[in-house]
């Protein structure tokens, strides 16, 4: 068995996957403030034998969580624990911009659906909203915005009369009371940031693209958007397993 896991700013993500490649279990648990005492918590879910498993790796964008994780899981398997980029990848994707600043996470995502026939863009709702630019077999570069949840919880801690709200779609552009309001202005607004910003990638490289969205409000966008959009909610953990293949 392997262990296979994400570790992303605002949450982590563990998959229990068998030697054929098959998800047998999985837990997610915020990324904050991750301890031992927590560790032995979520993993006492997962109820491991541990002398099964045979490969472990992480894409990770918190290099103290990872450092925490392997050495909790290196006590507990005795296997090392690798993270994506230290990998050799170039059997499996050119990387066209600088390595060491594109995250383990948006490179696993874009192995897990590199064809060498297709581009694609990517489109992540995680912590910032990211646009990765995939060309044939290549990573081209991407676009970083603002997160959405991020956001909203910066407007309301700098804004007093403004609550915390939960974004939900809205007909009404016009917003009738504060919280409407708000919801008008991020949901529209976030719309048409990634029309405007997806149009503007076909225009730069003038080339089409087949685009993909994933991510926390990946659901909520993706049928109240002009762009064609394809929901794969799995991309990461596909890519993992398919990194996890160059771990003899």
């Amino acid at each position: 068995m392997y262990i296979l896991g994400d570790i992303g700013n605002s949450e982590t993500k563990i998959f229990i996957v068998s030697s054929n490649y098959k998800i047998i279990k999985k837990v997610n648990f915020t990324s904050k403030d991750i301890n031992l005492f927590k560790l032995n918590k979520f993993f006492d879910k997962l109820k491991l034998d541990y002398k099964k498993i045979n490969k472990i790796l992480f894409c990770s964008v918190v290099p103290k969580s990872f450092e925490l994780i392997k050495k909790y899981l290196l006590k507990k398997t005795r296997i090392k624990c690798y993270e994506v980029k230290n990998l050799n990848l170039k059997s499996l994707i050119k990387i066209k911009v600088n390595y060491k600043q594109v995250g383990s996470d948006r490179i696993t995502n874009a192995i897990s659906l590199l064809d060498k026939k297709n581009n694609f863009i990517i489109l992540d709702f995680g912590t910032a909203t990211t646009f990765d630019v995939l060309i044939k077999d290549s990573y081209a570069g991407g676009v970083i915005a603002p997160g959405v949840r991020l956001s909203l919880d910066t407007l309301s801690d700098k804004a007093t009369l403004i609550p915390r709200i939960d974004l939900k779609k809205i007909k009404n552009i016009v917003g009738k009371d504060t919280t409407s309001a708000v919801r008008s202005g991020f949901f529209w607004g976030y719309a048409g940031l990634i029309d405007n910003i997806v149009n503007l990638i076909k225009k730069d490289t003038g080339k089409t693209f087949k685009v993909i969205i994933t991510g926390g409000f990946s659901n909520l966008f993706k049928n109240s958007i002009n762009t064609k959009v394809t929901h794969n909610k799995d991309i990461t953990i596909n890519g993992l397993i398919k990194i996890s293949k160059l771990i003899n």
